[in-house]
């Protein structure tokens, strides 16, 4: 996205958000010709219906993988990503739910099993966001809402999936440059994304031993649903202006960390964390 663009961005009234509703839209199709990377792989990905899941569910795919779309109720995004999936010559199948479920988390796992017959690759990547000027507006439900969606969608998803996992497979954990830098308008989703990171590193000194990798990715301003979902036009319209690259991410910009770690180029990494997010330096 060019900088020009950025007067063009919308808001929305609803969470996560529309991805088929954003102007301009967000750029999810991988850069490259596949390699083969993730050939005959399964691979779930929550929040996969737009965004940064879309883009690595895309990725996956032209890399040889099968994947469970797992999505909140964004039937017409959700469709749209399989489209594409279908259009790489891989199956997909998509499951909506509410990821702070643990018994919807299980079934995910149970029917991805059924469907596809392995299950190799989780990436936890979907969240929610409410953006309040003064943290005394945060009320007691938005604060579990957050962390039961953010947090425990992830170690609820991870619980699931961990029965059907054997060596050599990967845990994938989306976490936030806010778990690292805060963020004011945002604190219970930086707080929640700071446990996250902290779920991340202890389940990979905890699988280790089995040969199961376990990392994370924190993803800076990137240009999703959620963005116009979660601020105010004036907000909106400065998105990612402030890094140092001076424009907000792209979720193809996310999905190649993504692919990195899932696939066997990140064999030796564990326990770690890629910093997609145009410049800003954070701690490890």
């Amino acid at each position: 996205m060019h900088p020009k663009d950025l007067d063009k961005m919308d808001t929305q009234d609803r969470q996560p958000g529309i991805e088929s509703r954003m102007d301009p839209p967000p750029e999810y199709m991988p850069r490259h010709p596949g390699s083969g990377r993730l050939k005959d792989r399964v691979a779930i990905i929550t929040g996969g219906d737009s965004g940064i899941g879309r883009a690595t569910a895309v990725l996956f795919a032209r890399e040889g993988a099968d994947v469970t779309i797992v999505y909140l109720d964004e039937h017409d995004d959700a469709e749209k990503t399989r489209s594409l999936v279908k259009d790489e010559g891989r199956k997909a199948l998509l499951l909506a739910g509410d990821v702070g479920s643990k018994s919807f988390c299980e079934d995910v796992a149970r029917q991805t099993l059924d469907e596809f017959g392995r299950l190799d690759v989780v990436v936890c990547n979907a969240a929610e966001q409410h953006a309040r000027e003064d943290v005394t507006e945060i009320s007691e439900d938005q604060l579990f809402r957050t962390f039961r969606t953010n947090l425990g969608g992830q170690f609820f998803m991870v619980q699931a999936a961990l029965p059907h996992l054997e060596k050599g497979a990967s845990i994938i954990c989306t976490t936030s440059v806010t778990a690292y830098r805060g963020q004011d308008l945002l604190i219970d989703y930086a707080s929640s994304k700071g446990a996250i990171l902290s779920f991340m590193r202890a389940m990979s000194s905890k699988l280790a031993p089995r040969g199961i990798r376990v990392n994370g990715v924190a993803p800076g301003p990137i240009w999703t649903p959620l963005i116009p979902a979660s601020f105010p036009p004036d907000k909106v319209k400065d998105f990612g202006k402030s890094s140092p690259l001076g424009r907000p991410g792209q979720p193809n910009e996310v999905a190649s960390a993504m692919l990195f770690l899932a696939c066997d180029d990140g064999s030796y990494f564990t326990g770690q964390v890629l910093h997609p997010n145009g410049g800003n330096l954070v701690g490890s």
